[in-house]
This record gives structure tokens, sequence and C-alpha cells, in this order.
């Protein structure tokens, strides 16, 4: 049974930094890509950042030169590295992944990250 599990959430002061982790366990399969998203109440999850198994990266506009998804393999986990953090990061962020193979998506539970002012 695949799990995703993220923590690493919590409450920041602005300019701080935060590290969420993304654990992934449970497949017998490779990843094809795995995501970061970030949902407010009110509005639609939004993607903040992707990688792929080939290594490719990419960010949304809002957070380009501020965040870092990187990956562990020998650890199945993939981090997210929020630096600078700005009151408008402050969301409940989930981890996607979807696996060769296999058609469907997994999400985490999310972890909630409050960037005060």
């Amino acid at each position: 049974q695949v799990q995703v599990v993220e923590s690493g959430g919590g409450l920041v002061q602005a300019g701080g930094s935060l590290r969420l982790s993304c654990v992934v366990s449970g497949s017998p399969f490779s990843f094809d890509r795995i995501g970061w998203y970030r949902q407010v109440p009110g509005k639609q999850r939004e993607l903040v950042a992707g990688l792929s198994s080939g290594g490719t990266t990419n960010y949304a506009d809002s957070v380009k030169g501020r965040f870092t998804i990187s990956g562990d393999n020998a650890k199945n986990t993939v981090y997210l590295q929020m630096n600078t953090l700005k009151p408008e990061d402050t969301a409940v962020y989930y981890c996607n992944v979807a696996f060769r193979f296999v058609p469907r998506d997994y999400w985490g539970q999310g972890t909630q990250v409050t960037v005060s002012s």
C-alpha cells in the first residue's frame, strides 16, 4: 500500500525558512514525478514545485528563486526547501506522487505552513 507522508510545516516569521519532507513508501515502481502543492481555504490547490524522474524541476512564478525541490532516492524522500518566506506562502502544503505504470497518483495528508508578518 502506497503511503505519502509530509512533515516539516510550522509557524515561522516572514523572511524565515522551512524545509518540508515527503516520504514515499509502498510502491514497487519508481516514481515518474513528484510535486509539492499548496492550498488555502476557498482557493484551488496550486502547484508550487515539481520534480521529474529525469531530474527536471519546475516552479510556480511566485516561488522561483526562493523554493527548491530536491530528492533523496536512498531515503525515498523529496524535500521542499523554502527560504525568504512571505505571509502569502501560508497554506497547507501537499505532496503528490505519480508512479510509472500506475494509472493514478497519490496525495499525502498535508502539512500546515504559517508565515507571520
